[in-house]
């Protein structure tokens, strides 16, 4: 009788793991660690005496640090293996980003609209809207309407005809408890109707001040129009359509923006876009 050799893995084949691909760290890389679920692009590798680590930033800007263990985060949906790159060079070759943070997709063509929209209170907004998440928008199909004002939000909503593939979503300035604003958007309550806001006056003060090269975003007095009071707290000239050119060329990414509208803008577009898509 022939004797079985073994080898020194005595666990059975249906209990072993099976070995996660290994994808080299590098910067912009968009991973999910498994434990925690923290999403976000690989800022940087590092060698600790603990062993390698890395840094995520995700779309808030917010930093976690992960130690890089075997199968501990997911690319795509599958389980991978990071490690740190072979060289600078690949780090280099990173793919291209938007300026929400979304992975470019290069040579995509704008989609056809969706009956869907997303209307926000002022021009200012819409601009700002778009120089962040435009190639987002034009991807998946979304216009962005301004309206002069919410005061007449039920009839707007009841004009447009909300409907399950043609879903509204509504950005609204200074929704804080007890604010005018919020007691208009309580008097919406289609499903069909998403409405959510910041807590800021203005869109302005959306964008952060180290952006803009200010300290802080003055304090206006009641009754004074807040845009001239800024520009008057800043000793720039009292010209709010200047001001605001000089405000929106200081953004060049969603890290130029505060989490309280970055939360917001993508919460509309997730209900916007979330109609049952093939």
């Amino acid at each position: 009788m022939r004797s079985r050799q073994y080898g020194p893995d005595l666990t059975p084949p249906w209990k072993k793991t099976a070995p996660a691909p290994e994808v080299p760290a590098e910067a912009d890389l968009v991973v999910e660690e498994v434990t925690t679920g923290f999403c976000g692009a690989v800022i940087r590798c590092e060698k600790t005496a603990q062993g390698p680590v890395v840094t995520l930033e995700d779309r808030f800007g917010k930093h976690r640090v992960f130690p890089m263990e075997p199968r501990g985060f997911l690319l795509e949906g599958r389980v991978v293996t990071l490690v740190r790159p072979s060289s600078p060079a690949a780090a280099r070759s990173a793919p291209a980003r938007t300026a929400s943070g979304s992975v470019a997709v290069p040579g995509a063509r704008a989609r056809v609209a969706r009956a869907g929209r997303i209307y926000v209170e002022g021009r200012h907004d819409a601009e700002l809207v778009e120089r962040v998440w435009g190639d987002d928008l034009r991807i998946e199909g979304v216009v962005v309407e301004y309206l002069e004002g919410i005061d007449d939000l039920p009839a707007i909503v009841a004009d447009f005809s909300p409907a399950p593939d043609a879903r509204l979503g509504v950005l609204v300035d200074h929704l804080v408890p007890g604010s005018k604003e919020s007691r208009i958007a309580e008097q919406v309550s289609d499903p069909c109707v998403l409405v959510v806001g910041h807590p800021y006056i203005d869109v302005w003060e959306a964008v952060k001040p180290s952006a803009v090269g200010i300290r802080a975003w003055p304090k206006v007095p009641r009754g004074q129009d807040w845009k001239t009071g800024v520009c008057r707290g800043l000793g720039w000239p009292e010209n709010t359509g200047a001001a605001w050119q000089r405000i929106l060329a200081s953004v060049h990414s969603y890290r130029d923006l505060e989490p309280a509208l970055l939360g917001r803008v993508e919460e509309l577009i997730d209900f916007v876009t979330d109609v049952g898509d093939a």
